[in-house]
C-alpha cells in the first residue's frame, strides 16, 4: 500500500522541508519507510515524496521513490499480476534489481509510456517524473480504489493520496466549496472530480493528468471507463455460461489478490459478497484464511452470527469483537482526522473498528465490496422501479397537477402520515420523483437524504449545482436496471465505499484490497443483461447460484441487514451530549454558514422522538467536526 504527496511549483517558493511535512502526514499509510526527491529546475520546483508500507519485497530495493534512466516514480497500491508484466519485460531485455511491483510499473512505463496502464491489474496511485520530456504523468486505477487529490492554483499544484497533505503547505488556500458542501448534505459523500475545497479536485477513476512542465498546462484523459462497457450491446450468453465465466474470473482475481509477502486476512460480514470470497479462497488453501468480523450489541443490526456460522462451515481462523457505545465515543473524534473530507457513511465506525482488529494479526486484509453494484444487489433498485413503473402510469398532464398539488402542502400537517418514519423527507422525494424522466434522475433522487429544496434553506450561501456522475451517458443498450448499476459504480461505489475502506484500513497502516473490483470481473458483468442479474425477483442471482456451490443455501438465505449502525440509539444514549454541543446555536452562528433555525428544528423535533432526522442530522454532526477539525 503507502501514500505519496508532491508539488510542482512553477513559482519556485516550496522547498525540501514543505515536502517533508506533506509526506510525513501520511505515516499512518506507510509506517515502514520514507523517501523524498526534490529537483529545482529553472521554472519549477519539484518534490516527489513517499510513505512506505512493506507488503512486496521488504527489503531496501522496494525503495521509493525509485528512478530508472530519466524516470523517478512515486506509487500507492498493488499491481497484481506485476509477474506477468515483468515476464514480458524481460523478453525485451530488461533487467530487475527487486521483487517489487514498483520496479515493474517504471519499466513498463519506460517501454510502453502511458498505454502501460492497461496491462495493470490492480489498485494504484502513480506518478512519474520524466526529465527528458519534461513532464510528469499522475495515473488513478480504473475503478478508483485508490484516491487521488490536487490542487491547482496560481501557479502551484499539489498532489496526495490524502488531502491532509495539502494543510502542511503554506500555499494552500482552504476555501469550502459550497457546491460540493450541498453535495455532501445531499448524499453524505462528494462526488469525484469535486472536492470540499475550491481549486481542489480529485482525479476521476479510470484517468490520468499530464503536466507539461515547459508550457504550465495540465491535460486530463480518461483510459477506462465502467460506462463504455455498459453502452457496448449485450452479451448473448444463457446463465450457465455466465456463471462458469463470473466463477472463473472470480477465482483469478481473488488468487491474485492474495500474492504478498506478509500475512492477509478476509473481512467476513456472513453475507453473500464475503462469504463467496472467503469460500473460494480457503476451497484453495489447507492452512486457515483469518476472518475478522464485526457485530453490535443492537440485534436488528448484528450480522456476527451468520459471519460465525459461515466461518464455522469453511473452517477459517475466525475473531470476531461487538461494537459498543463506548467503541464509538472513542473513533467520533478521530474521523475527521481518518477522513479529512466531510464524509457522512457511519458504517466507517465499524469498518475502523474491524480494520484495527484485523491489524493485529495480519498486514493486508481483503474486503467484498462492490456485489451489490455488479450483481444488482440493493433494494433501492427495486424501489427505482417500483417506482417508476407506477409513475409511467399515470398521464403526464396528471402527474403534473399532482406535482402542483402536493408542493402546496405542508406534509407536517398531514394528519397520521406526518408520525411516520421519515416521512417529510420522503414526501419531498415523492414530488421529485414524480418527475423523475429515467431510472438515473429516480436513482439520483432516490439517493438524496436532504432535497435540493431542504439544501436552499438550510445554506445561507446560494448553491450552483455540481456537474455529476450522476449526468453520465447510458445507451439505449441498457435497460433501466444496468443504467442504475452504471450510475451507481461511477457515483456510490467510488465515492462512499472505496473511500471508507480505503481510510478505514489505511489509518493503522492495513492494506485493504477489492478482490471484486477486479477489472475484468465489471467489464463482464457490465456487458450482461440485467435479467440474469436479477431474476424472478431474486437480486444478485448469479452471485447467489456461485455461492450456494461452496455453502448451503439454508445458511445463506436470510433477509440483507448491510452494514448499518444504529446511529439514532447513539444519538439518544451516550452521544446525545455531542449532538446538543456540535449543534448548539452559538457555534453555527458563529460559522455563519447554516440557516441556524432550520438546523435546531431538526435537532429538536429528533430529540422529541423524530426519528426521521438522524441521517441528516449525522451529515450536519460530521460536518461539524469537520470544520473544527480543519477549518479553525
Amino acid at each position: 500500500m503507502c501514500g505519496l504527496a508532491g508539488f510542482i511549483d512553477f513559482n519556485k517558493v516550496s522547498k525540501l522541508s514543505d515536502l517533508k511535512i506533506m509526506t510525513d502526514v501520511l505515516h499512518h499509510r506507510g509506517p515502514d519507510d520514507s523517501g523524498y526527491d526534490f529537483f529545482e529546475l529553472q521554472n519549477v520546483n519539484i518534490g516527489l515524496g513517499h510513505r512506505r508500507l512493506s507488503i512486496l519485497d521488504l527489503s531496501k530495493h522496494g525503495h521509493q521513490p525509485m528512478k530508472f534512466n530519466e524516470f523517478t516514480i512515486v506509487y500507492n497500491g498493488e499491481i497484481y499480476n506485476f509477474k506477468e508484466i515483468r515476464d514480458e519485460l524481460k523478453k525485451f531485455n530488461y533487467s530487475f534489481d527487486s521483487d517489487s511491483d514498483t520496479e515493474v510499473i517504471l519499466k513498463a512505463y519506460h517501454k510502453w509510456g502511458v498505454n502501460s496502464v492497461k496491462k495493470f491489474n490492480g489498485m494504484f496511485l502513480i506518478v512519474i517524473y520524466d526529465n527528458m520530456k519534461n513532464k510528469i504523468i499522475i495515473i488513478r486505477d480504473r475503478a478508483g480504489v485508490k484516491p487521488c487529490y490536487y490542487y491547482h492554483y496560481n501557479g502551484l499544484i499539489l498532489f496526495s493520496s490524502e488531502l491532509k497533505s495539502f494543510h502542511k503547505h503554506s500555499d494552500f488556500i482552504k476555501k469550502i466549496n459550497y457546491s460540493s458542501l450541498a453535495d455532501y448534505l445531499q448524499y453524505g459523500y462528494i462526488l469525484e472530480p469535486h472536492s470540499i475545497f475550491e481549486n481542489t479536485y480529485k482525479l476521476e477513476s479510470g484517468s490520468y493528468i499530464q503536466i507539461d512542465l515547459n508550457t504550465k498546462q495540465l491535460n486530463k484523459s480518461k483510459y477506462w471507463d465502467v460506462i463504455d462497457f455498459y453502452n457496448k450491446p449485450k452479451l448473448i450468453i444463457n446463465e450457465e455460461e455466465a456463471i462458469e465465466e463470473i466463477e472463473r474470473l472470480m477465482i483469478s482475481s481473488f488468487n491474485y489478490r492474495m500474492v504478498s509477502d506478509v500475512p492477509v486476512g478476509v473481512f467476513l460480514s456472513g453475507g453473500y459478497d464475503s462469504s463467496i470470497v472467503t469460500a473460494i479462497l480457503q476451497s484453495n488453501k489447507t492452512e486457515r484464511i483469518n476472518t475478522f468480523t464485526i457485530g453490535f450489541e443492537e440485534k436488528k443490526f448484528d450480522e456476527a452470527p451468520y459471519a460465525k456460522a459461515v466461518a464455522n462451515n469453511l473452517g477459517t481462523n475466525h475473531t470476531e469483537y461487538y461494537c459498543r457505545q463506548k467503541d464509538a465515543l472513542e473513533i467520533i473524534p478521530k474521523l475527521c482526522e481518518i477522513y479529512d473530507e466531510p464524509f457522512g457513511d457511519p458504517s466507517s465506525i465499524p469498518t475502523i473498528l474491524v480494520s484495527k482488529l484485523a491489524r493485529k494479526n495480519v498486514t493486508v486484509s481483503l474486503s467484498a465490496d462492490g456485489g451489490d453494484e455488479i450483481f444488482a444487489g440493493y433494494s433501492k433498485y427495486d424501489l427505482c422501479l417500483n417506482y417508476l413503473n407506477i409513475f409511467n402510469k399515470i398521464p403526464v398532464r396528471l402527474r403534473s397537477k399532482l406535482v402542483s398539488i402536493m408542493s402546496s402542502l405542508n406534509p407536517n400537517k398531514i394528519p397520521y402520515f406526518n408520525s411516520t418514519y421519515n416521512f417529510e423527507t420522503k414526501y419531498f422525494k415523492a414530488i421529485n420523483t414524480l418527475k423523475a424522466k429515467d431510472s438515473i434522475e429516480m436513482l439520483k433522487l432516490t439517493s438524496q437524504h436532504f432535497t435540493s429544496n431542504q439544501i436552499s434553506n438550510l445554506l445561507k450561501t446560494q448553491i450552483k449545482t455540481n456537474k455529476s456522475n450522476f449526468d453520465l451517458y447510458l445507451s439505449n443498450n441498457n435497460d433501466s436496471l444496468n443504467k442504475m448499476l452504471a450510475i451507481d459504480f461511477r457515483t456510490y461505489m467510488v465515492d462512499d465505499v472505496l473511500t471508507k475502506v480505503d481510510r478505514a484500513t489505511m489509518s493503522v497502516g492495513l492494506e485493504g484490497r477489492e478482490p471484486l473490483m477486479d477489472y475484468r470481473l465489471i467489464e463482464f458483468s457490465a456487458q450482461l443483461p440485467s435479467k440474469l442479474k436479477y431474476k424472478n425477483g431474486v437480486k444478485k442471482h448469479l452471485l447467489k447460484q456461485i455461492t450456494h456451490k461452496y455453502l448451503p443455501k439454508k445458511m445463506m438465505n436470510r433477509p440483507k441487514k448491510g452494514f448499518g449502525v444504529p446511529i439514532t440509539d447513539w444519538f439518544r444514549d451516550e452521544l446525545k451530549e455531542y449532538l446538543m454541543t456540535y449543534l448548539s446555536r452559538d457555534r453555527l452562528e458563529k460559522e455563519n454558514i447554516f440557516n441556524v433555525d432550520e438546523i435546531l428544528l431538526l435537532r429538536n423535533r429528533f430529540i422529541n422522538g423524530d426519528n426521521q432526522s438522524a441521517r441528516r442530522l449525522w451529515f450536519i454532526f460530521i460536518f461539524e467536526l469537520w470544520y473544527e477539525k480543519w477549518m479553525k
